[in-house]
């Protein structure tokens, strides 16, 4: 059982601040909880000789530190450091880390401890694929990436859903992703206007793609907005089916993204999932007819 006590905020090692994705927004509401009602769940850390390293609560002792508060709670995991670790990846399911924060806790693991995928595995009761899959995202990653995502300058999901699924099928160049990233990386955009300048800069035209790298985003979204949604010479049923036809290639490109490991599912989700495809599966050969179809008649126009 985990003892709570009161720390001097001078006291508390940071050495781990930089596998945690900073979140702005989520700071912002967290400070104003904080300011009506004190820190309600103590910050958690490794307790030893070199003294309180902190793991899991830096949003809230910036927030401490903003507020001019001196003493925080805090509890600690283990008194050993990569034990503290693999406790604090145990307990996801209650203290959420997103899957790129699991990443760098394991490659701390395996960089600074010498602890393989297999070791981690089976501290962690998950498959050595569930270990791989996460060391194997960082070795994608450039570290410019890395480092815009864990500031918080660019959303981790716009990286795992658009980004990452636009590199497996078109084999992008790191330099390139680094350049779209630094163009985008700031300017507090949505997830969904993050897609839609990817489609215009990996995809679009040479000249759209400079002004994206200028930084006018603002310009190349109101553009992308005239030329795309309206459609004057389509009728309302041909836009829909447009739209159809735009969501049914996000959720595939999602869908296989996701596909890649599947190791710590529930069998509850496997069992409604087993249901679905099966249903998709029946309607596969027609729905891919149907797609040809549309396709050859198109091309011939």
């Amino acid at each position: 059982m985990m003892i709570e006590q009161q720390v001097e905020v001078s006291s508390i090692d940071l050495r781990y601040q930089e596998c945690r994705i900073k979140n702005f927004n989520d700071e912002k509401r967290l400070l104003q909880g904080i300011l009506e009602n004190g820190i309600q769940d103590p910050l958690q850390g490794i307790d030893n000789e070199k003294g309180k390293i902190l793991l899991n609560g830096f949003k809230r002792l910036r927030c401490a530190k903003k507020l001019g508060i001196e003493i925080v709670p805090y509890s600690s995991l283990s008194d050993d450091e990569a034990f503290g670790i693999l406790q604090l990846l145990r307990i996801t399911n209650t203290q959420s880390l997103t899957i790129l924060e699991q990443a760098k806790l394991i490659a701390e693991l395996k960089s600074v401890y010498g602890l393989g995928n297999a070791d981690i595995a089976r501290s962690l009761e998950k498959s050595k694929g569930w270990v791989s899959m996460r060391t194997g995202l960082l070795e994608q990653m450039s570290s410019y990436v890395i480092k815009k995502i864990m500031s918080g300058a660019f959303p981790a999901y716009s990286y795992m859903y658009t980004l990452r699924p636009f590199m497996r099928m078109n084999a992008l160049s790191a330099d390139k992703m680094d350049r779209f990233v630094k163009s985008v990386s700031g300017k507090a955009l949505s997830t969904r206007n993050i897609e839609t300048l990817a489609h215009a800069y990996f995809k679009g035209s040479p000249e759209m793609r400079q002004q994206i790298e200028n930084g006018h985003t603002s310009w190349a979204l109101d553009r992308l907005k005239q030329i795309r949604p309206d459609l004057p010479d389509c009728s309302q049923i041909e836009q829909q089916l447009l739209q159809d036809f735009t969501l049914v290639k996000k959720y595939m490109v999602k869908i296989i993204s996701n596909n890649s490991d599947d190791s710590d599912r529930s069998n509850s989700f496997h069992a409604q999932s087993n249901l679905l495809t099966s249903e998709l599966l029946k309607s596969m050969d027609s729905f891919s007819k149907t797609v040809k179809d549309f396709y050859d008649r198109s091309r011939q126009t």
